[in-house]
């Protein structure tokens, strides 16, 4: 193919703009509303694992997430609300990986993460029925069974017991490193191909922007979504302590810079919002690109992408 060809065949294209459509109408019908936030943001994130691109010439970042525009517009009593729009990270190239990719958020005021997993679910059947594919089973499973079907309690085994299942990261990685590691190598990529698995209940230490469980002490109120192997969606009960954002914020720089990462700026504006308020709600980030990707039955992104 030359170089100038669009990436999508014809029929790509207009199934995406189907399910687009879609999400549209779904998020219409449940008066839930579209907003639009800034491309560019004066803060990256802390995440050691998300690489923000900074902006030639002046204080600022390419957003990987419209999440910290979208909580100071609930801290500011915005109901609920969704975003559907480009994001970027940089080093992020490959089958399921861009640049640029289409992201979909939103958030539900007064909501429990398992209510907001479950409309996950409900928005992926109704683009699969807009394009005519699907259904696909919904599969439950908690961050700590998966690891069960192992034999191992990921957070109580010995740290030498998990290197002598990854030798090649021995000596290099701490031990979030290795259960991801392991995750995605020894559970995720077995997921059954025509069905959801709702992922949940992942530990405190990769808690990220969610809450702790108070039932279940060390584990945090997170959920990710899977369509087959793929991973589709991240969701969140939000944290709303700005203390506790704040020291979280720090304590992704200290471990950024014991990587040889820089150090990134806080967000300031965020953690002024949640000092305001920020409400009860849930939340969740979408790759729509990846869910086109599984609808269609394509092998990579950059097959329902036009360039």
């Amino acid at each position: 193919m030359s170089e100038w060809q669009p990436a999508a065949g014809p029929e790509s294209l207009r199934l995406r703009a189907l399910c687009l459509a879609m999400i549209r109408r779904f998020f219409s019908d449940r008066s839930v509303t579209e907003v639009q936030t800034p491309l560019l943001t004066p803060a990256g994130v802390t995440d050691p694992h998300i690489e923000s691109l900074q902006v030639t010439g002046q204080p600022g970042y390419l957003r990987t997430s419209p999440e910290y525009f979208h909580k100071r517009l609930l801290a500011a009593g915005f109901g609920d609300l969704y975003e559907l729009g480009p994001v970027f990270r940089g080093g992020e190239r490959g089958r399921h990986h861009r640049m640029e990719f289409q992201l979909l958020e939103w958030y539900r005021l007064g909501w429990h993460w398992r209510e907001l997993a479950e409309e996950v679910c409900a928005l992926i059947a109704a683009c699969a029925a807009a394009i005519e594919t699907g259904p696909f089973q919904v599969n439950w499973l908690s961050w700590r069974d998966g690891f069960a079907r192992l034999g191992l309690e990921p957070l109580d085994d010995d740290l030498c017991k998990l290197e002598a299942l990854v030798p090649e990261l021995v000596g290099e990685s701490d031990r979030d490193t290795l259960l991801d590691y392991l995750f995605s190598r020894d559970i995720q990529r077995h997921f059954a191909p025509q069905s959801i698995t709702i992922v949940h209940g992942y530990p405190a230490s990769q808690a990220a922007l969610a809450r702790l469980d108070p039932e279940h002490p060390g584990y945090a109120q997170r959920f990710e979504i899977f369509l087959g192997p793929v991973e589709l969606a991240n969701g969140y009960q939000e944290l709303s302590c700005a203390d506790e954002q704040h020291r979280r914020f720090q304590a992704d720089n200290q471990r950024r810079h014991r990587l040889g990462l820089p150090a990134m700026p806080l967000d300031e504006a965020l953690l002024e919002a949640l000092q305001a308020g920020l409400p009860d709600c849930a939340g969740v980030a979408l790759g729509v690109d990846r869910l086109l990707m599984c609808l269609l039955g394509h092998h990579a992104i950059d097959e329902v992408c036009t360039f």
